[in-house]
């Protein structure tokens, strides 16, 4: 769904896509279900269905015709009516639909489907949805486009109260000035009432607000014509993950449902006793991330955290509830360096117990202080040890706030070290995202010195509050023989794993998938059964 602005002075007008999808419960197959991660969550885990959690769904308004409305009786959303209220200019309605305030969309009954549908998909229990007019969700001021600076949008004056905010629209074409306000709008609300903005980055050309806000999510599509980041006004990396459902429109509200899904896990201790830590946006956001799969033509770079296609990949909800239930850990020591110096491993102390799990933690820099102190950087040390030979791989993602009422952010960065040898591995320092990801296989046995570190020198705050969350993991293949079957055999996580197989090991060695099952999951693990006399002889699982 696109919003498209109107050359008159203080309307909005919204418009769908040339068609709506209405999706029956066949459509989403169990294929659809394992790419992303459900049949393994729904295996493994029990009533985690966004039980108790507020949402919002702010809906394109079609100003001819006044629809925008879920219809939480439609066969497949089938939601009570009575946790539905909904707002426009013409008023509100708690609990009653039909009502006088607006009429049903056909999109709008498509995204809660995938959000909040009745039994197919994420957050099917949520406590409360507030269906809005997003034209009145989100009042604009006066616009005369391509030029004008003259914008301001405001959000609700006070807090809503809903954890996760869906907004499967986008503002496509707006100028750099524009967009700006447009994020700074959202990273305020934010930043102010801890709410999590769910947001479909547009699906053609450059990624466009609100989801290029840096305190939401901005969602793209990986089998849909999704816009391609990065962001006009310097850079940054969007979007930050994706989903499949052919547009932004039915990708994002899969971000939202399981967003809401880790906060309810959150909230009832799966992540340990600390729920205001884990029920943080921000760590939400790293775990969600540093869950996702990536595609075999991912890529990123040291100043580029994640693809300019796919964000941090592709949506796996198994994955990130793993990585949620590893709990909370703390660093293991901290130190400061004058700012812009080195910073290698200090000696091996305490090293973190779980090799996959998150914290929330906040860190320090200082600024120069002229006679009395230079400026240092600050720099808190997560050290692994890591004793299976088997090599190991490595996703690390640090999640920050862009500060209410701030034009800059505070720079934080991801180093990884070895520690016997101080050798740098890698490190991701983009000083304009608000997101640093890691992505390291093949990791031999050894110490390991996952590195947070915040700039000295000039900033936005001395301290800043951060998630970070990791997950090192080893992917061991059994192969055993059952009758005339072979059977291949690895552990469930990390999900999204992709056995390949060949003929034979002759240069160029030629890997495929064809004639490859999809495997069966049973007590932790995946298992592909072959006939022994498979033309294949030769297997491997590429990471997640």
């Amino acid at each position: 769904m696109r919003m498209k602005p109107c050359p008159s002075r203080l309307v909005i007008v919204f418009y769908l896509f040339l068609f709506l999808v209405r999706f029956e419960p066949s459509a989403f197959s169990q294929t659809f279900f394992d790419k992303i991660g459900i049949t393994l969550f729904r295996e493994t885990t029990t009533n985690l269905n966004g039980s108790g959690i507020r949402v919002a769904q702010p809906e394109a308004y079609d100003s001819d015709t006044n629809t925008w409305e879920v219809n939480p009786t439609n066969f497949y959303i089938r939601q009570p009516i009575s946790i539905f209220t909904y707002y426009s200019a013409n008023g509100t309605t708690n609990g009653a639909f039909p009502n006088s305030v607006g009429l049903e969309s056909g999109h709008a009954d498509s995204v809660a489907n995938y959000f909040y549908g009745v039994p197919n998909l994420l957050a099917t229990n949520v406590a409360h949805v507030d269906s809005y007019d997003a034209n009145y969700f989100v009042q604009y001021g006066e616009i005369d486009l391509p030029t004008s600076t003259n914008f301001t949008a405001t959000l609700p004056p006070t807090n809503i109260d809903d954890a996760v905010v869906n907004q499967s629209f986008d503002q496509p074409g707006y100028p750099v000035s524009l967009q700006q306000a447009s994020d700074s709008t959202y990273d305020n609300y934010a930043a102010q009432y801890a709410t999590l903005f769910v947001t479909g980055v547009g699906d053609g050309g450059p990624v466009s607000p609100p989801g290029t806000c840096y305190n939401g999510i901005g969602v793209g599509a990986i089998d849909g014509g999704t816009s391609i980041g990065p962001t006009l006004d310097n850079g940054r990396c969007k979007p930050d993950i994706v989903a499949y459902g052919g547009s932004t429109s039915y990708s994002s509200p899969q971000i939202s449902g399981s967003a809401a899904i880790l906060i309810q896990a959150a909230l009832r201790g799966d992540g340990g006793s600390n729920t205001n830590d884990a029920a943080d946006i921000r760590t939400v956001k790293a775990i969600l991330l540093n869950g996702a799969v990536k595609p075999s033509n991912w890529t990123n770079s040291t100043s580029s955290p994640l693809d300019a296609r796919y964000g941090a990949g592709i949506l796996n909800l198994f994955n990130s509830y793993q990585q949620f239930i590893g709990g909370e850990h703390g660093y293991s020591v901290s130190n400061s360096v004058s700012q812009g110096s080195a910073h290698p491993p200090t000696t091996v102390t305490g090293t973190v117990p779980a090799l996959t799990g998150w914290n929330f933690h906040s860190i320090s820099s200082s600024q120069f202080v002229p006679i009395f102190s230079s400026a240092e950087d600050g720099v808190e040390h997560y050290f692994f040890n890591i004793t299976n030979n088997a090599g190991i791989n490595l996703t690390a993602t640090l999640v920050w706030e862009r500060q209410q009422n701030q034009t800059n952010i505070n720079h934080l960065a991801l180093f990884l070290y070895n520690c016997a040898n101080s050798n740098l591995i890698t490190c991701c320092t983009s000083a304009v995202d608000n997101v640093q990801h890691i992505f390291v296989s093949g990791l031999p046995a050894g110490t390991y010195d996952l590195q947070v570190w915040k700039a000295g020198g000039s900033y936005v705050s001395a301290s800043e509050s951060y998630a970070l969350a990791w997950t090192f993991s080893a992917i061991p293949m059994a192969v055993t023989q059952s009758g005339p079957n072979i059977n291949l055999s690895w552990p469930a996580y990390p999900a999204g794993a992709t056995l390949k197989a060949t003929t034979n090991l002759d240069s160029p060695i030629v890997w495929t998938t064809n004639n490859i099952s999809y495997p069966t999951y049973t007590n932790g693990m995946e298992t592909v059964s072959l006939p022994a006399n498979n033309a294949a002889r030769f297997f491997e699982l590429t990471p997640p």
